[in-house]
């Protein structure tokens, strides 16, 4: 429990310092384009097959409904609402945080980060927030991109596989869907993001143990985000359920 108090206080600092001066834009800079480059890619090739496969399941349990006609619509509902949010952040701190994770572990051993505080430097404010910003920040724009490729790939199955039309696919999005589906979306990416970035600046800020150490960190702060982000979805999405009507 002190560990778990001591990430999220390092989470919390990270906010108290957001809008204190001067503010590291080109740490920031260089961690959006930093994550950008490590995750673009991967998160395309990832969303397209994983769309397929929901496509295939949902598909085959509507077409034994007779409800085929109503694919999209579950798609929208399964990919922007559920899956979208989870791969991102899921992305996001298996190519992004493990290197954050590794960067900041290694300034500790070199002592670089206690170089800053002998000097004044708040390492949290230098550091950290511009990573955990930029994790949220990132988290929220790849969202849309496994949004995007995640319905196209159910597309590719429902047309070209299963020899469906794209007409009744796209008519059908908003049968289900709501605004405010899109709007948990991304709550939940920004909310993922940054949930990643902190486990993985923790692990990195905290490390001990020289080399080997920074190499357990890593592996730590990818199975804590892991366990983290499917708990948080589980909850968010159970309090949406509670607190939001659903269209019929």
């Amino acid at each position: 429990m002190g560990e778990a108090g001591q990430m999220f206080a390092v989470g919390l600092e990270s906010l108290h310092v957001l809008f204190r001066r001067p503010w590291p834009r080109a740490e920031f800079i260089d961690q959006v384009w930093f994550l950008v480059k490590v995750t673009t890619v991967p998160t395309i090739l990832v969303s397209i097959p994983f769309g397929m496969i929901i496509s295939l399941h949902v598909g085959s349990f509507l077409t034994e409904l007779g409800s085929e006609a109503h694919l999209g619509a579950a798609m929208v509902l399964a990919v922007v609402r559920e899956a979208a949010p989870v791969a991102t952040a899921l992305l996001i701190a298996g190519a992004g945080g493990s290197a954050m994770c590794a960067d900041l572990g290694s300034r500790r051993i070199r002592e670089e980060i206690d170089a800053m505080q002998v000097l004044g430097i708040d390492p949290v404010q230098r550091l950290i927030m511009p990573r955990l910003i930029a994790a949220a920040l990132v988290a929220l724009l790849l969202d849309a991109v496994v949004s995007i490729a995640g319905i196209a790939g159910g597309w590719f199955f429902a047309v070209i596989v299963q020899h469906g039309t794209s007409s009744s696919y796209v008519s059908s999005f908003n049968e289900l869907s709501q605004i405010a589906d899109l709007w948990i979306a991304l709550l939940k990416a920004v909310l993922f993001g940054y949930v990643a970035g902190m486990v993985a600046c923790y692990k990195g800020y905290f490390v001990r143990g020289g080399p080997k150490g920074v190499g357990d960190a890593v592996n730590q702060a990818v199975v804590v985000t892991f366990l983290l982000l499917f708990f948080m979805n589980f909850v968010l999405t159970a309090l949406y359920f509670n607190f939001v009507p659903q269209k019929i």
